[in-house]
C-alpha cells in the first residue's frame, strides 16, 4: 500500500539508539515491523496476559486482561491507519506496547508504586513503559533494551500529546536518546491514543456487564447508548439479549471509528509530511466536537458505574495492600528477592527504591500474590472481585 505524505516513513526514521549491524537479518521487514515483532517477543508483553484491565486478578477466563486490551487496540489502530494512509506497522508497535509499564493491580498497583517512591521521582507507568523498552528488558548481545527504532518510542512517550515536564525515568532516558518531548507525536501514535479510548470506552462496558457490575437500564441513562440500543432492537428483533449487547458495543465502536476517520481526514487535507504533523500546533487525529462530548460523558459513567463500584473499589485498596507491602518487605529485608534482582540492588538511593520499584512493576497479579503468600502467609480474601 502506498503511504500517504503525512505517514511516518520506515525508511527515513531517525535510526536507533544504538547502532545495529544488520548481517543476517533475519527476513525482509522494515524497521517498524522488526520493532512490532520485538515488542511481541518480549517477556513484558507475555506477562500482560496476567495484568489487570479493569478487575483484579480475574478468575473468569472471559474478562480481559491488559493482553487482550492491547490487541484490541492494534486491531482498532490498525484499521485505522489503513484507511488513513498511515503506516500500520508502527501504529501496531505502538498500540501493542502501550501497556507495557502497568504494574500489577493496574491503577491501583500504580498508586501504592506512586506512595512508595515519593521523594524518590515517584513512579509513572507510561514512563515505565520506556523504561523496560530501552533498560529494563535486554535479551539481546550488543545492546541495552529492545532498541525500538525513534518513532516507536516517540510515539509511546507522547502518544497523549507533548510532555512538558517529564519525571525522572523519562527524562533520564530522553536525556539518552532525546524524544523531542515538546512536539507531537507522529499521525500514527495519535491514531494508536485514539484507539486505546475507543477500545476500553466500549470493551469496559462488555466486561461489566459480564460481571453484573452494569445493566442494560444503567446503559440507558446516556442518550448516545440508548438510542443505539433502540436501533439494534429494530434490526435484531429475534435476537438474544446478550446478543443485542454484543452487537451495541460493537456498533458503537463502529460509530467512533467512522467519527474518527471523517474528522481527522478534514484536518489532515493538505498536509504534505510528518514533519507537519510534529510541527503543528495541536493533534491532528480526533473525534468531532459532538463525539468527543459524547466520550467524555461515557467516560464519567464508566468512573461512576463501574471503575468506583463498591466493589471495584474494596478490591483496588486489597490491592494497594499487597504492593505497599510488599515494597517495605523487599526494603527491609533484600533477601526476599529472587538472587539475580538482590545482586544488581544498589547500595545508594534513591536508585535503590527505583531498583525494587522496577522488579515489583514487572510482577503479574498472580505473581504479585503469590509472593504476598510466600512472605506474609496469606493474601487478603477480598482482593478478587470477580
Amino acid at each position: 500500500m502506498t503511504l500517504a505524505p503525512y505517514a511516518a516513513d520506515p525508511a527515513a526514521g531517525r535510526g536507533r539508539e544504538f547502532p545495529e549491524d544488520r548481517d543476517g537479518a533475519r527476513g525482509p521487514r522494515s524497521e517498524f515491523q522488526r520493532d512490532r515483532d520485538r515488542v511481541v517477543h518480549s517477556i513484558a508483553f507475555r506477562r500482560l496476559r496476567s495484568k489487570t484491565q479493569v478487575f483484579i486478578a480475574p478468575d473468569g477466563d472471559h474478562y480481559r486482561t491488559r493482553l487482550t486490551h492491547s490487541l484490541e487496540v492494534s486491531q482498532i489502530g490498525r484499521v485505522i491507519a489503513r484507511a488513513l494512509g498511515l503506516d500500520e506497522d508502527l501504529t501496531e508497535a505502538i498500540s501493542l506496547a502501550h501497556d507495557i509499564g502497568h504494574p500489577p493491580f493496574g491503577h491501583a498497583g500504580e498508586a501504592a508504586l506512586e506512595a512508595a517512591m515519593a521523594g524518590r521521582g515517584g513512579f509513572d507507568h507510561n514512563a515505565h513503559t520506556l523504561r523496560v523498552l530501552m533498560r529494563l528488558e535486554s535479551p539481546y548481545c550488543n545492546h541495552r533494551g529492545l532498541n525500538l527504532s525513534w518513532d516507536v518510542l516517540e510515539g509511546l512517550a507522547k502518544h497523549n500529546g507533548p510532555v512538558a515536564a517529564p519525571g525522572w525515568a523519562l527524562a533520564e532516558l530522553d536525556e539518552a536518546f532525546p524524544l523531542a518531548l515538546g512536539a507531537w507525536p507522529s499521525l500514527e501514535a495519535q491514531v494508536a491514543a485514539l484507539a486505546d479510548d475507543i477500545a476500553y470506552d466500549n470493551h469496559d462496558i462488555d466486561d461489566g456487564l459480564r460481571a453484573g457490575f452494569l445493566t442494560l437500564d444503567d446503559l440507558m441513562e446516556l442518550p448516545l447508548l440508548a438510542d443505539r440500543y433502540r436501533e439494534v432492537e429494530r434490526r435484531f428483533v429475534r435476537a438474544t439479549p446478550e446478543q443485542r449487547l454484543r452487537e451495541l458495543v460493537r456498533s458503537q465502536i463502529g460509530a467512533m471509528v467512522n467519527d474518527l476517520l471523517d474528522t481527522t481526514r478534514s484536518r489532515i487535507a493538505g498536509l504534505g509530511s510528518v514533519a507537519e504533523v510534529r510541527d503543528h500546533a495541536g493533534p491532528l487525529a480526533a473525534f468531532s466536537d459532538d463525539m468527543a462530548a459524547a466520550e467524555r460523558t461515557l467516560k464519567r459513567f464508566m468512573y461512576d458505574k463501574l471503575y468506583y463500584h463498591p466493589e471495584q473499589t474494596a478490591a483496588a485498596e486489597y490491592a494497594r495492600d499487597v504492593v505497599s507491602r510488599l515494597f517495605a518487605a523487599y526494603d527491609q529485608d533484600p533477601t526476599a528477592l529472587p538472587a539475580a534482582w538482590r545482586a544488581a540492588l544498589p547500595a545508594q538511593e534513591p536508585e535503590r527504591s527505583r531498583h525494587l520499584s522496577d522488579f515489583i512493576a514487572g510482577m503479574t497479579d498472580r505473581f504479585a500474590i503469590d509472593q504476598c503468600v510466600r512472605i506474609f502467609g496469606r493474601a487478603p480474601d477480598g482482593l478478587r472481585n470477580v
